[in-house]
């Protein structure tokens, strides 16, 4: 099977200036997502999209092939699922179609190649259509959602508030964690994005997706701790 992983990385970055590149742990933060896609055993092909030849050299220099990102999908506003786009047609038009395509961010250093794998494995044996990572958010929690207005909606039907003993009877809630996305490609061609219309969880422990300074603190600490 082909599968494609590609590595969406902009130059410009307004919560930590240059973050795709920034040191972290003694590495440019983007080396780690390459070298999990590289020690992947079922991704056969690694593409970083940017526009920024300073992050395409570190990219190149840690083993990704790099394609040239247009400087219209490298804006604030720009959708991934535009960028996943472009790449594949680019490697469309030099006969290269994958069977499978996984988004990988680059800002979620702490996803290795066993949840890589895990997750394709599992997505190409069944006949769900993508597959994403997604922590367990709450055990059988009653919820509620504040509303932009102010007003409470509850997450569960409280007319129906089942005893202490009965709080199996409310459905667990997963979140999506931002490492990895797969979708098969005859259903990535049908609706241009990167969660199919028969998606599957995978389920992981919580993968820190790197936002703010803080965010990029706590996970050098525990890539410190880790070596």
């Amino acid at each position: 099977m082909n599968i494609l992983g590609i590595i969406p990385v902009r130059g410009g970055s307004k919560g930590i200036p240059r973050k795709n590149i920034r040191p972290l742990a003694g590495k440019p933060l983007v080396a780690y997502t390459i070298e999990a896609a590289l020690n992947s055993k079922l991704i056969n092909k690694v593409v970083v999209s940017t526009e920024d030849s300073e992050i395409a050299d570190v990219s190149k220099n840690f083993g990704a092939e790099v394609i040239k990102r247009p400087e219209n999908l490298a804006q604030d506003e720009t959708k991934t699922a535009p960028v996943l786009l472009q790449v594949i047609n680019e490697l469309k038009a030099n006969d290269y179609v994958p069977d499978i395509v996984v988004l990988l961010q680059a800002t979620c250093p702490m996803r290795d190649e066993i949840v890589i794998d895990g997750a394709l494995k599992e997505l190409i044996c069944s006949e769900n259509d993508s597959i994403f990572t997604a922590f367990w958010a709450t055990k059988a929690m009653p919820l509620w959602r504040k509303n932009h207005d102010g007003s409470m909606s509850a997450l569960y039907d409280y007319h129906l508030r089942p005893r202490r003993q009965e709080k199996h009877l409310i459905e667990d809630v997963y979140c999506e964690d931002g490492a990895l996305y797969a979708i098969k490609y005859n259903a990535f061609e049908n609706i241009h994005d990167f969660i199919g219309n028969n998606p599957k969880i995978y389920p992981v422990e919580r993968h820190i997706d790197i936002d703010e300074l803080e965010d990029f603190q706590k996970v050098e600490q525990a890539l410190l701790e880790k070596k």
